[in-house]
């Protein structure tokens, strides 16, 4: 099966969101060319780690390509659309630019069972303007933000009540609760 490639040059919306509780989100990545919406399902670590990179990618930028670095912040509906039908799921994720038209692009490539042939992954290349990922990992940090909190000991998920999911290693099998003095 040949490799299957989609390619939104350029995005006029692309964001980032997860629905559901805490602990039980699912992660989605959305963008939008005209008529054509494609909805990929990532997990929250990929978007962390990408809206991270995002941030440095356009810092350097600025840096580089200092020509393109004055945009205007954008203060839009960043909200996912519906409806939220996956082309699929996120394995693999990089990082290019566009000099000559100053667009910075995602390339987010299928993750596949390990007895599939890598070549036959679907990739999705997303040309975004620096104001668009600016938004986009602005947003992105901001989902990630809204989940459960981390346990400063061990960096385990906690419950609202700050109670470790699981088994604390640093705690030693001390209390369940983390105080902090």
């Amino acid at each position: 099966m040949p490799n299957r490639s989609i390619e939104l040059n350029p995005v006029s919306r692309v964001t980032v969101g997860a629905v559901g509780e805490p602990g039980h989100r699912t992660f989605y990545i959305q963008a939008r060319k005209g008529a054509e919406l494609v909805t990929l399902v990532c997990e929250k670590e990929q978007v962390s780690a990408l809206c991270l990179a995002l941030q440095q990618w356009l810092d350097e930028l600025r840096v580089k390509y200092p020509k393109g670095a004055n945009f205007v912040r954008l203060d839009m509906d960043m909200e996912l659309e519906q409806p939220l039908t996956p082309v699929f799921r996120v394995g693999q994720m990089g990082l290019g630019y566009d000099e000559k038209n100053d667009l910075i692009v995602l390339v987010l490539t299928e993750l596949l069972p390990e007895d599939v042939n890598p070549e036959e992954a679907a990739t999705i290349r997303l040309f975004c303007s620096r104001a668009q990922i600016d938004a986009f990992s602005r947003r992105g940090v901001e989902v990630v933000a809204k989940g459960r909190p981390i346990c400063p000991l061990c960096g385990k998920p906690m419950d609202p009540e700050g109670n470790i999911q699981g088994f604390c290693p640093r705690r030693n099998g001390h209390a369940d609760e983390v105080i902090f003095a």
